[in-house]
Order: C-alpha cells, then sequence, then structure tokens
C-alpha cells in the first residue's frame, strides 16, 4: 500500500496531465465550496441545477456550431438567469415554477442540439459526467482566472451579501441594490457552474457546490466560519476524490462527489447542532 501510494504522489509530481488535473482541484474545489454557501443558505439549490443544465445546451450548441462550448455554456447560463428573473417577477411566479420551465427547455434543446450533430462527439459526454484528468492547460488558465474574478467579488461585496442573505427586506430599506445584488450573486453562480464543467461534468456540478455548504452548516452556527469551513471540505473533499479515483482507476467526478456526501454525513451524524436538538427533547 505505501509502495502504490508512493507511486501516486510520484506521478502528481511526474506527469503534466497529473500536475493540471490537481490544481484543477484545488481550484473547482474551492470555488464552488465558497459560493455555495451563499447558495444553501439563500435556497438557490434549485435554480443552480438549472443553470448547470442551461450550460450544457450551450455546450452542446458549441460542439454543433464548431464554437467554443464554454463560451456559448456561460452564454446560455446568463440567459436562464435573466428569463427566470424577468418571468418570476413579470408573471408573478414562484421562482420554482420559472425555474423548471427553463430547467426542462434547456435540457430539451440540448437533446435537439445532440440530435443535429452528423457525427458522434465524444467532448459532449465528457462534459456531461466530467473528466478533470482532460484539463488542459488553457481550461486551467479559465479555470484561475474565473476563480480569481468570483473570489474576489466575493470578498469585495461579502458584507453586503451577508446583509442580503439574512434580510432582504431589511437590505433593501437600508437602500443597498438588492436587485443586483440578487443577479450578481446569479451570475457569480453560472460562471462557477461553467469552469466546473470539464472537471465533473453537468450532472455533478452542483453537488460539488451544494455538498461542501450543507456539510459546513452541520458544523458552525456563522456565516463567515461557515465559508472557511466549507473551502477547506470541498478542496480537501476534491483532491482527495482525484487520487481515490487514480488509485481504484474509476471516474473522478463521481468519486469526488461520492466522498463529500460521505463527509455530509459524518459532518451531519457528528453535528453540534443536532446534539443540541436531542439535549432539548
Amino acid at each position: 500500500m505505501d509502495d502504490s501510494l508512493a507511486q501516486v504522489v510520484s506521478d502528481f509530481f511526474t506527469f503534466a496531465f497529473m500536475q493540471r488535473a490537481l490544481l484543477a482541484a484545488v481550484l473547482t474545489g474551492t470555488l464552488c465550496s465558497v459560493i455555495g454557501v451563499f447558495v444553501v443558505v439563500r435556497g438557490f439549490s434549485f435554480i443552480g441545477a438549472g443553470i448547470a443544465h442551461a450550460s450544457f445546451a450551450g455546450v452542446t450548441l458549441g460542439f454543433l456550431l464548431g464554437i467554443h462550448p464554454l463560451f456559448l455554456a456561460f452564454l446560455f447560463s446568463l440567459l436562464m438567469v435573466f428569463l427566470v428573473g424577468w418571468a418570476t417577477h413579470r408573471g408573478e411566479l414562484k421562482l420554482d415554477i420559472s425555474v423548471g420551465i427553463f430547467f426542462a427547455f434547456t435540457m430539451a434543446l440540448a437533446i435537439l442540439f445532440i440530435g443535429l450533430m452528423k457525427q458522434y462527439q465524444a467532448g459532449v459526454y465528457g462534459y456531461l459526467f466530467g473528466d478533470i484528468l482532460s484539463v488542459t492547460s488553457s481550461d486551467l488558465w479559465l479555470i484561475t482566472a474565473t476563480a480569481v474574478l468570483v473570489l474576489t467579488a466575493v470578498g469585495l461585496l461579502y458584507k453586503e451579501l451577508q446583509f442580503v442573505t439574512f434580510d432582504q427586506e431589511m437590505a433593501a430599506a437600508c437602500g443597498l441594490p438588492v436587485t443586483f445584488l440578487y443577479y450578481l450573486l446569479l451570475v457569480l453562480i453560472a460562471m462557477t457552474v461553467v469552469v466546473s464543467l470539464k472537471s465533473v461534468g453537468v450532472i455533478l456540478v452542483f453537488a460539488l457546490i451544494v455538498t461542501p455548504a450543507a456539510a459546513a452548516y452541520q458544523l458552525v452556527h456563522r456565516l463567515t466560519p461557515m465559508v472557511f469551513v466549507s473551502a477547506a471540505i470541498g478542496t480537501g473533499g476534491s483532491v482527495a476524490g482525484l487520487i481515490l479515483s487514480y488509485v481504484w482507476d474509476v471516474p473522478s467526478g463521481a468519486t469526488i462527489v461520492s466522498l463529500l456526501t460521505l463527509i455530509f454525513f459524518v459532518s451531519l451524524w457528528w453535528s453540534p447542532k443536532r446534539r443540541r436538538c436531542s439535549c432539548k427533547e
């Protein structure tokens, strides 16, 4: 076992594709888990899943037209964000109804675009299921730039986002641009989803966003510690999942998400909040 572990460590430092995969795991794990805190606390899980599937429609159209798939994935994600907001306010619909409509529509578009392809495109399914070992240098630069941009925006507007997250009406009364912050958060979620597609895929990307934050929510009581705990869980789980997937020769995205889910159940079992509730009973 020691020899195999040493071989894995050697491979990570020897092969360029393993180095890129490790850096991608660190960056996407940190980025997804930080933005996931606001997703979990604000109850945006369903709209996030809708953004992930809207991005896949953009990916398939990109392959169909010969355009970079992530470019169109981001455009489709932004379109999803603003259409959901417009339909919710203009049609006075509940958010989950608007998301459900566009969720189904974008998946239908993805299936339609796949059907229009004249030949089999293996790359499409790489984005659907994810393959972190296939991350290229250009992908890594894109992930890095997006992570810096998103985390900087969160850092600069942290107090405002925190205020809006816990008391939107009071934030509006204090003069904060609540609508702008709402759409900005959705755009940041869209950016996070799109750059993570290559690593974990459309099916699993939102689990990488929600699960570390949900685990952190069980362990701490305040938002700021939750951000750091979520980042530690997301980054550590992503790296450990990548190593396990390489050792066991299994899909990396599924291994990362499975490990993070295991961490969530452990945190749920060990949760100080749960023990406090049990003591009150």
